[in-house]
């Protein structure tokens, strides 16, 4: 079946449209190093990119079922699966561009990734992406059963992984990546809210906006304690930084906007009531890399 078709057979605009967007980050980092756009070490740089979509979009699919409960959109499970062999897709894009940089030689490759830490960590990650991408299939879902469930939820695992690659491969400037990191924190804290809910998993919108309140406390918190093991700066001054503007908008103040967002049009959004007497069907999914 082709990406942009519904389950109907028909084109879906939702579909063909996160389809088309997948490509634009691709297309931009062609683009760039064919017209010199991308700095003085172009490949390098291509590297860096290609890893950081492929965060930036296992990010995103893991965002889905929280998004598309939160905020009654149910049909955004129709892209969760695609997103999710996007990050896989420019996940391999990246490691092929690394052993590019090394003029392919496969055993520098490998022994770059045994002695240095921060490859190693990576590279788990990136198996973990190519087990949940060969098994997304609706074949692999039928025939792992609930195996599949629990093989996919290795995601959180994962995110945590690449998440920690991304810190140690930044040198100077690591807002990002703890922006990155609130952005995990919510996504798991909604997970462990999902399971307290118990049967249906639905978090009450109430819950998700004191999670939109935790979770950049958490990133202010993460960063005072990175930069006072690191660098010895004082954590009540980077505390102070993010109750400020003149150090710029803090990765707390991002992931703050982010669950906000997320809250008020789950607000705003009226819910469907169901009638009487009946519950939410418990299947598996068939559009997903995550549960």
């Amino acid at each position: 079946m082709y990406p942009w078709l519904g389950y109907d057979g028909r084109v879906s605009p939702l579909k063909l449209a996160v389809f088309a967007l997948l490509f634009v980050p691709a297309a931009w980092i062609v683009y760039g190093y064919s017209f010199g756009q991308l700095g003085a070490r172009p490949v390098n740089e291509a590297i860096h990119e290609t890893g950081l979509w492929m965060i930036r979009f296992l990010f995103v699919s893991l965002a889905i079922t929280p998004i598309r409960q939160t905020v009654k959109f149910p049909q955004l499970i129709q892209v969760r699966r695609m997103i999710g062999v996007a990050a896989f897709a420019y996940g391999t894009a990246h490691l092929s561009l690394y052993a590019a940089d090394e003029m392919f030689s496969l055993s520098k490759v490998a022994s770059e990734i045994i002695l240095r830490i921060y490859l190693t960590i990576g590279f788990v990650a990136l198996i973990g992406l190519t087990a949940l991408a060969i098994t997304s299939t609706d074949g692999m879902v039928r025939r792992l059963g609930r195996r599949w469930q629990w093989l996919h939820r290795t995601i959180y695992a994962i995110g945590i992984l690449a998440t920690v690659h991304f810190f140690m491969q930044s040198k100077a400037d690591v807002s990002e990546p703890m922006m990155m990191a609130g952005v995990l924190a919510w996504l798991i804290g909604y997970r462990l809210l999902s399971w307290v809910a118990g049967r249906g998993g639905h978090v009450p919108v109430w819950q998700v906006a004191l999670l939109g309140l935790a979770a950049p406390l958490l990133t202010a918190l993460g960063e005072a304690v990175y930069f006072w093991l690191k660098m010895g700066v004082d954590p009540a001054r980077v505390l102070a930084a993010n109750l400020s503007t003149f150090a710029g908008v803090r990765p707390a103040w991002i992931v703050l906007a982010l669950g906000a967002a997320v809250a008020v049009v789950g607000m705003l959004r009226p819910s469907r009531a169901r009638p009487p007497g009946v519950r939410p069907k418990r299947t598996l999914l068939r559009e997903g890399s995550t549960t």
